[in-house]
């Protein structure tokens, strides 16, 4: 039987950002930490992690540097270090200067009585990143998979100068006799980067085409199209297989459904429109980032 990774939650009242909302005479409900941390713990199951531990701060202002007050960073590191675990998930989106500090912090060697008690490295996952991997375990679909694929590479591509400070070496592309020390490794993930982005947004460019063409073809029946639109894991999978007994995946758990599926559906008795065309939709989330 494999064995679960662990993990401890941290999350954040942030004071300035309801501030911020009522300056701004912002209508959109903030949610409360309660409420943000019920549904990251829900995405740390669905991503397959076990969550054994939590810490929770009010801030009135979020540290520059590490998002969270150095006091609670130190008592971060002694929860992972007491618990044995080597992943911590922030219900925030970091940046990637606050991921690298808090990566610094959490992996310092800690020696006592000449012996090394710390030799596990500790990754400080993101909401943002969660989600991705989330996004990554449940695509089925070449469009979906792209998708994700060219949204991991633009989540990483920030982050490569911050995170890996190993790829500062340079590399022996120089050779004997040419210009300059080399192309230094940072400088080559970089750019291979760039490619693969550059790739994959052709590729979905291609797969969006094909797509269009059935779009059109669906118009062309003059079938009325119905959305099943709302929250993650609310049951419009489930909804859309007892209409059409299409047998689409259909599990509770959060991002089940990352594919648009559409299928036609009866309607007994309607005159008018006896047929529809329904879709299932990718579910809503609080605080889901752009990107």
């Amino acid at each position: 039987k494999r064995k679960v990774e662990t993990c401890i939650l941290v999350g954040v009242d942030d004071l300035s950002a309801k501030r911020g909302q009522r300056r701004n005479n912002d209508e959109v409900a903030y949610f409360t930490l309660d409420e943000s941390l019920t549904e990251m713990r829900e995405l740390i199951k669905t991503a397959g992690l076990e969550l054994i531990g939590q810490i929770t701060q009010q801030l009135h202002e979020r540290n520059p540097k590490t998002y969270i007050g150095s006091g609670k960073v130190i008592e971060a590191s002694s929860m992972l270090q007491s618990m044995d675990c080597s992943t911590i998930v922030f219900d925030a989106e970091l940046t990637p200067g606050q991921q690298k500090a808090l990566e610094n912090a959490f992996n310092k060697k800690l020696i006592q009585n000449d012996f090394l008690v710390q030799e596990r490295e500790i990754k400080v996952i993101d909401r943002t990143a969660l989600i991705l991997d989330i996004f990554a375990q449940h695509a089925r679909t070449r469009e979906g998979k792209l998708q994700v694929d060219l949204a991991l590479h633009e989540y990483r591509k920030p982050r490569l100068t911050k995170m890996w400070t190993h790829l500062e070496r340079q590399s022996g592309a120089g050779g004997v006799g040419l210009r300059g020390p080399g192309e230094s490794q940072l400088e080559i993930d970089k750019r291979l980067l760039r490619d693969r982005i550059i790739v994959l947004k052709k590729k979905i460019d291609d797969v969006q085409k094909q797509r269009n063409i059935h779009r059109r073809g669906r118009e062309r029946l003059g079938l009325p199209l119905l959305s099943l639109v709302g929250y993650t894991n609310a049951g419009k999978s489930s909804l859309l297989n007892c209409l059409t007994r299409s047998g689409v995946l259909a599990e509770s758990m959060l991002f089940a459904t990352l594919d648009p599926t559409t299928r036609l559906v009866k309607l007994p008795g309607m005159k008018t429109h006896p047929e529809i065309l329904l879709t299932d939709t990718v579910g809503f989330i609080q605080k889901l980032p752009t990107n």
